[in-house]
């Protein structure tokens, strides 16, 4: 009898390990699986706008592929791309660039080609190449949206409506606080038009030593009065809690802030529009993956996906047959809104950038006196 128990006992034991060793077992080839599921880090901007591509096309790309993708966030530039790319420590997969800077980092030899055969066709069977619109698409960038900076002021805090760019630095006729990008691009160019400088001729204008100390001086009247901001959510914040009256905001995130009952309106008058594209630093560990993950977002259902969610100008023609009536008229490439549009000149950007920016951070810098006859 003694015996029988202890077997039965011995019995129970192993039985015991067994089920534990397989528990366990089945816990390690779980980690192991989700370890092994491919992964993309994805770099994009804030807000409403990376909202837009996680609803318009990452998620969609997740499920029909299966590979998560971790979203990061920056404010621009490509100083990290660069530091990644020399070191051969390249952990951004993919990055949502301004033009621009797109262009500097090729030129600098920052990013992978790719290919424009390479990208689908529109859903209509047009070509890659002819569904784009012009300058979309370059050796090592492939564009996703057209986005803009405009002039937003807040209903309520401001006495009457803004009609034109030059009432921005109009502080006698519209006083109150001001807010622009903390960098110089888009602001020069403005400076110039609100003092009289023809918006096809204000390049010219900027390439001469006298024509940007022009810009900066034009930017100094208006500087006492003026907070910098450095993501596109920061400056709808300062319009929003009555910081600023009036700001230059991306034109996008405009309309997430009237829904959630922020008295905004847009001044489209001399809007400065742009192109974001997406590339691929090099040495990176997940190229092929990163170009996939491309083709799927800029394919024409994902562009108008995300225009859907954000109103920017998708740059494949065939996106803007799949978008209502009402969503296209709230895009900077909307006829009524390109009127008077100025092209923010990327090339001359790349160019010069690295020349201008540090003298506009040293300007920054410089205290300023504000003069007698404004507004304190």
């Amino acid at each position: 009898m003694a015996g029988a128990l202890q077997r039965e006992h011995r019995l129970l034991l192993v039985t015991v390990m067994l089920r534990q060793l397989t528990l366990g077992l089945l816990c390690l080839l779980a980690a192991s699986a989700a370890s092994a599921q491919a992964q993309l880090n994805v770099v994009s901007w804030d807000g409403a706008y990376v909202k837009s591509q996680i609803l318009g096309f990452i998620r969609p790309y997740e499920e029909a592929t299966g590979v998560r993708v971790n979203v990061l966030q920056y404010s621009g530039g490509i100083e990290e791309i660069r530091s990644q790319v020399r070191a051969w420590n390249v952990h951004w997969d993919v990055v949502d660039l301004e033009l621009f800077d797109a262009l500097r980092a090729c030129q600098e030899g920052l990013l992978e080609p790719i290919d424009p055969d390479s990208l689908p066709p529109g859903s209509d069977g047009t070509p890659a190449d002819e569904d784009f619109i012009h300058h979309s698409l370059m050796p090592c960038g492939v564009g996703n949206v057209v986005g803009s900076t405009v002039v937003a002021w807040h209903r309520e805090h401001l006495g009457r409506a803004p009609t034109q760019l030059e009432d921005f630095f109009d502080l006698r006729t519209w006083p109150g606080r001001r807010a622009l990008r903390r960098g110089p691009q888009g602001n020069l160019e403005w400076a110039l038009i609100a003092d009289g400088v023809p918006a096809d001729a204000v390049y010219r204008v900027l390439s001469t030593e006298a024509g940007l100390d022009r810009a900066f001086e034009v930017l100094a009247r208006i500087k006492p009065h003026t907070d910098w901001w450095r993501t596109g959510q920061e400056a709808i914040r300062m319009l929003e809690t009555g910081q600023v009256v009036m700001a230059g905001v991306y034109s996008g995130r405009v309309p997430g802030a009237v829904e959630r009952g922020v008295p905004l309106q847009i001044l489209w008058d001399h809007q400065l529009w742009f192109y974001d594209v997406w590339g691929i630093p090099r040495n990176g560990r997940n190229t092929e993956l990163a170009r996939d993950f491309i083709r799927f977002a800029t394919s024409t259902e994902s562009l108008a996906g995300q225009a859907r969610h954000i109103p920017y100008g998708p740059v494949r023609r065939s996106s803007l047959d799949l978008l209502p009536a009402e969503r296209r008229e709230q895009l900077p490439t909307a006829p009524e809104n390109l009127s008077n549009a100025i092209e923010l000149d990327a090339r001359w950007w790349s160019e010069h950038l690295d020349r201008i920016a540090p003298r506009f951070e040293r300007w920054l810098e410089q205290p300023v006196m504000v003069p007698r006859n404004l507004p304190r």
